[in-house]
């Protein structure tokens, strides 16, 4: 039962998805949830598969990639989306560490925010516009989970760095590291069923983006923080559909 409290404290956190009462809310089970991100990611896959099978068969491509990303922040209520804007307005303000701390908590959106949403969300809707109908299925299985698996391998890589707390405390656990393994041994054999060996080489693109990310995370603040988490779940996605675009383009 306490398994099954820790995934149900995953999808009430990752996801909008509704669930009944309030089973597996609260902070304990929050604290267990990450080892169940990547199940997350795996569910939110198979959904966004069978839409992307649908979607490539009603409407053209373009069209088609649009309401896929749309889909795909939705799942989230766009938490991941709101956590880029925030770190991009921070990490890229040229200021001391304390205070990209304070701007990355502003709940305002300033320019580099903004500037960070159009690039990923023109990345994401241009790389997916020109993959098939089967591509597109590979696609829309591997990205979410390639997302989820980011944010704890970031976990894994970062400590936290607010000192007065926040909602990141909850999550920082014994279970971080077991969690980014079993994630990244999720999404490498999700990638390799699905694709093969290209999979490997996407999947290993989108950890490579994590891993750069978390680099400069650590040089600017030190660590990570709530915002860096869902700023890297969106960076995993993007350069792997990246990844696929450039597969499907023949470069590799």
């Amino acid at each position: 039962m306490k398994w099954l409290r820790r995934c149900a404290a995953a999808f009430r956190f990752l996801t909008i998805l509704p669930l009944p009462g309030s089973f597996g809310a609260t902070e304990e089970d929050l604290a267990g949830s990450p080892l169940f991100f990547p199940v997350v990611g795996l569910v939110l896959g198979l959904i966004a598969g069978a839409c992307a099978w649908v979607l490539w068969r009603l409407v053209p491509p373009p069209v088609a990639a649009v309401l896929l990303t749309f889909i795909l922040f939705s799942f989230s209520g766009a938490l991941h989306l709101d956590g880029l804007a925030d770190s991009a307005d921070g990490l890229f303000s040229a200021r001391s560490r304390e205070r990209i701390l304070v701007i990355m908590r502003d709940s305002r959106i300033g320019a580099m925010g903004v500037i960070a949403l159009v690039m990923v969300l023109a990345l994401k809707i241009s790389a997916l516009s020109v993959l098939s109908r089967d591509e597109a299925v590979r696609a829309a299985l591997l990205i979410p989970i390639s997302g989820r698996c980011a944010i704890v391998v970031m976990m894994a890589l970062l400590p936290y760095v607010r000192p007065e707390g926040g909602l990141g405390t909850l999550f920082y656990s014994r279970n971080v590291k077991p969690a980014a393994l079993g994630g990244l041994l999720l999404l490498f054999v999700a990638g390799f069923l699905v694709m093969g060996l290209p999979g490997l080489l996407v999947a290993g693109a989108a950890m490579a983006a994590v891993a750069f990310f978390a680099l400069f995370c650590r040089l600017k603040i030190g660590g990570a923080t709530g915002d860096t988490l869902g700023a890297a779940c969106e960076l995993a996605e993007a350069f792997m559909v990246l990844a696929l675009a450039a597969l499907a383009g023949g470069l590799f």
